[in-house]
């Protein structure tokens, strides 16, 4: 029986022959992939639908050429990188909870159709009594017309104020039996009158709380329109605070924790930046670690590794189905996962060969507070070369040279910290990583079509081809 290879050995060793420049972002139940000339996302819907949604890239190459010049395009990619990766993240969010807005509208349509039993009832209401008074009305003619009735069944003849004016017994029971009657029929308008006041209170209860219930609702989905508004809004707030975030645990800290430990930046340049950068490095494993242990970032882990394993199923020339992609590992030599660290270790050396200690002793910078905060703003201004710096060397070299002994040297750490950002997905998260791919891949398609003049081929003939060429994927040890 074979030795089963890890993820890690796999990722190297079986790297597809066509290098793309398609990356991806993992996000909440979604993945957006990135071309040249869009990005895409794909989410996860509530109801087990897959929602789709693609932009064009604003950074293009004709018009902003110097952008992709040698240490500036790695800028200029951590830059996109993160704006994209902030709207991807509000696509994804407005997405993966969209039945909670479908619940609202449902409950609205419900309430709509209580006050409208509400007003149906409170006019049935009013057509009662109007009833009623038409009934009185019949009631008074019918006892004018009473003189001219037949007799009754017992024989005798119903009481005429005409006739039996002068005969004082039959007035008497006349009258009294009138008398009765009137109350009775007092008595009955006054229960009818009150039974009516009732229904008319619950109705008009039931239409003030539809009322208000519908107005608390009207503000609960305005604040919810407004959540909306806030992606658009404050999502450059957001996102510089996270940058403030990131600064102050990657950088500040450390920076102030390797001052109490090693002592002044100037007194012992080198093991300050050591010890600096291994903090960092620690920090930042920690970090990835704790949010690791939450469960919606397990399954954002899972979709990361989805990611990797489309990429790795495309660049192997396989047709993209969640059974080919499943058979790859869930690690990838070109993760930005690499870049980060990669980025941890060239700022040591960076900044171990900034002369600083020139500069502090030029300004005359005084020992404690004042010399650390200079450090720490150098740190942040040193930053666009640093990442400018481990794109070329991460992204540029190393990914295209993924079979270099150096290269493995220089990758390894990144390698290993995809096993804390990648979890094996779920064919579900796979198919929402070949729908965002595939997305990115047509419009390539198109394009490459458009400047040779030709039409790009439809959908469905591009359906038929991978059909035609679907073949099993190699099972791999």
């Amino acid at each position: 029986m074979a030795e089963k290879k890890s993820d890690l050995s796999r990722a190297f060793k079986e790297d597809g022959a066509l290098k793309t420049h398609v990356g991806g972002q993992a996000l909440i139940e979604g993945i957006m992939m990135r071309g040249k000339y869009n990005w895409s996302v794909a989410v996860r819907e509530p109801g087990g639908g897959i929602y789709t949604e693609e932009h064009d890239l604003n950074s293009g190459k004709q018009k902003n050429g110097w952008m992709y010049k040698p240490l500036v395009r790695g800028c200029r990619a951590l830059v996109e990188s993160l704006v994209l990766g902030y709207k991807a993240l509000e696509i994804a969010a407005l997405h993966a909870f969209a039945e909670e807005s479908d619940e609202k509208e449902t409950d609205k349509a419900m309430l709509g159709d209580e006050s409208a039993r509400a007003a149906e009832l409170a006019e049935a209401d009013g057509e009662s009594s109007g009833t009623a008074a038409v009934d009185g009305a019949v009631a008074k003619a019918d006892a004018v017309s009473d003189a001219d009735a037949p007799l009754g069944a017992d024989g005798e003849k119903p009481f005429s104020w005409k006739d039996d004016f002068g005969r004082p017994d039959t007035m008497i029971d006349a009258l009294g039996a009138q008398a009765e009657l009137k109350v009775e029929r007092i008595e009955e308008s006054a229960g009818a009158r009150e039974k009516r006041a009732e229904e008319m209170a619950a109705a008009e209860g039931a239409l003030l709380e539809g009322e208000f219930f519908e107005s608390d609702r009207e503000q609960k989905k305005s604040f919810m329109d407004e959540e909306v508004e806030f992606g658009k809004k404050e999502m450059a707030i957001s996102m510089v605070l996270g940058l403030v975030l990131g600064v102050v645990l990657f950088i500040v800290a450390p920076a102030f924790i390797t001052n109490l430990i090693v002592g002044e930046y100037d007194q012992n340049t080198l093991l300050w930046n050591v010890v600096d950068g291994l903090l960092r490095v620690a920090v930042f494993v920690f970090y990835i670690w704790l949010i690791g242990r939450m469960g919606e970032i397990k399954r954002m882990f899972g979709y990361h590794g989805a990611e990797h394993k489309t990429i790795h199923c495309y660049e192997h020339g396989l047709p993209l189905t969640p059974e080919n992609a499943r058979s790859f590992p869930r690690l990838h030599v070109r993760c930005g996962t690499a870049f980060l660290i990669m980025v941890m270790v060239i700022a040591i050396i960076v900044y171990t060969i900034t002369p600083l200690n020139a500069l502090i002793a030029a300004l005359g910078v005084p020992d404690g507070a004042p010399k650390l905060i200079l450090v720490i703003f150098v740190r942040i201004l040193l930053m666009p070369v640093i990442a400018g710096i481990s794109y070329e060397i991460t992204v540029k070299w190393a990914g295209s040279h993924p079979d270099n002994p150096l290269v493995k040297v220089i990758l390894w750490p990144g390698m290993q910290m995809q096993y804390l950002t990648t979890n094996e997905p779920d064919d579900g998260q796979i198919e929402c990583a070949i729908a965002a791919m595939q997305l990115v891949l047509e419009r390539e398609r198109a394009e490459e079509a458009a400047l040779k003049g030709e039409a790009a081929p439809s959908e469905s003939k591009q359906a038929d081809e991978a059909v035609a060429v679907r073949e099993p994927a190699e099972v791999r040890a």
